[in-house]
C-alpha cells in the first residue's frame, strides 16, 4: 500500500515556514530562525518557568531529553547547569540532531545527542535524575515500552515530566483532531490517547504518577496564551456575574485562578487538548 503522506517531518516543518500565514505558528513553536533566538525565547517563557518550578529541587542533575527535536528543552536545561543528553532519533539540520550540534556548537553548553528512539534506551539502568518530553509521548511506536525504558532508566526517586500531550475522549475523535494539526497531511506522524491510556501507561511502571494538569490548569499546557491573558478571560467570565472592576480584582487571586482553571479542564473535549504528567520512581 502506498503512504498518502509525502513529506519527511524536515520537509512538512520547512514547507509550514514558508506560509506566509503560518508565521504565528512558526514563532509560537519554536521554529522560527536564528535557532540561538528561539531556544532563548523558549528559556524565558513561562512555560519553562512553570516547568522550573515543578523540577527546582532536582536541579542540577542528568537530564534525558525524550524527542529532543531542535533542543529548545536541552538548552534550557543546560543553562540551568544540567548535564544533559538529547535523544533525538532525526538527524535533521532543521529538527534534529544537527540542529542541536549546531546549537552546542554556537554556545558550548554541555548537551550530548544521542540518536535513538525512545523504546530502546542505549542507557543503563538507574541512570538520570530527570527524564523529560515535550509532546513526545504521543508521538511513540509503542507507548507501553517507551515508558517502560523510561522507568528503567530513572533513578530511584527521580522524577518523569512529559508536557503538553494531545488527549482525545473517545476513540471517533483522533480523525478530528488529526484533520484539524497543521502538518500532519503532509508527514502522517501526529496521533493523540485517551487520558486513561496515557495514566495506565505511566502506572504499570514503577513510576508514580503525583499531578496531572489539565489544559487549563498550567500555562505548561495553555502557553502560547500567557498567564495575564488566562486572567483578563477570567475576568471576563466573571464580569457576567459582578461588576468589571470586582471581577479584574478576582481574577488575579491565585486560588480563583486554579479552581476556574481546573473546572475548564473538566469540561473541554477539544479532540487533541494539551495535558501534563508529573511522576516519581519508587
Amino acid at each position: 500500500m502506498i503512504s498518502k503522506f509525502t513529506h519527511t517531518w524536515e520537509e512538512a516543518v520547512e514547507w509550514l515556514r514558508n506560509q506566509p500565514d503560518k508565521q504565528e505558528i512558526v514563532y509560537h513553536c519554536y521554529y522560527d530562525d536564528p535557532l540561538t533566538e528561539a531556544v532563548k525565547r523558549f528559556s524565558c517563557s513561562e512555560e519553562w518557568s512553570a516547568i522550573k518550578s515543578l523540577l527546582n529541587k532536582y536541579y542540577p542533575g542528568q537530564v534525558l531529553d525524550l524527542g529532543a527535536g531542535r533542543g529548545i528543552s536541552s538548552y534550557a536545561f543546560a543553562k540551568e547547569g544540567c548535564l544533559v543528553t538529547s535523544l533525538e532519533p532525526d538527524a535533521s539540520h532543521l529538527v534534529g540532531a544537527q540542529a542541536i550540534q549546531s546549537l552546542i556548537d554556537s554556545t558550548n553548553l554541555q548537551i550530548k545527542i544521542v540518536q535513538e528512539y525512545g523504546e530502546k534506551l542505549p542507557f543503563a539502568d538507574n541512570t538520570f535524575d530527570i527524564v523529560y518530553g515535550r509532546a513526545v509521548l504521543h508521538h511513540a511506536r509503542d507507548l507501553k515500552t517507551l515508558l517502560q525504558e523510561v522507568a528503567r532508566v530513572l533513578k530511584p526517586g527521580g522524577v518523569f515530566l512529559a508536557t503538553r500531550e494531545h488527549v482525545i475522549s473517545k476513540k471517533e475523535d483522533l480523525p478530528k483532531f488529526l484533520e484539524s494539526h497543521p502538518l500532519h497531511f503532509l508527514y502522517g506522524g501526529e496521533n493523540a490517547y485517551l487520558l486513561q491510556e496515557y495514566k495506565d501507561a505511566i502506572t504499570q511502571t514503577r513510576i508514580k504518577l503525583n499531578k496531572v494538569f489539565g489544559p487549563f490548569d498550567s500555562v505548561i499546557n495553555y502557553a502560547p496564551r500567557t498567564q495575564k491573558e488566562f486572567q483578563i478571560k477570567i475576568a471576563s467570565i466573571l464580569a457576567i456575574i459582578m461588576s468589571s472592576k470586582l471581577a479584574s480584582k478576582t481574577a488575579l487571586n491565585h486560588n480563583i485562578q486554579q479552581l476556574i482553571g481546573w473546572y475548564a479542564s473538566r469540561i473541554s473535549n477539544t479532540p487533541g487538548r494539551l495535558y501534563t504528567f508529573f511522576g516519581v520512581k519508587q
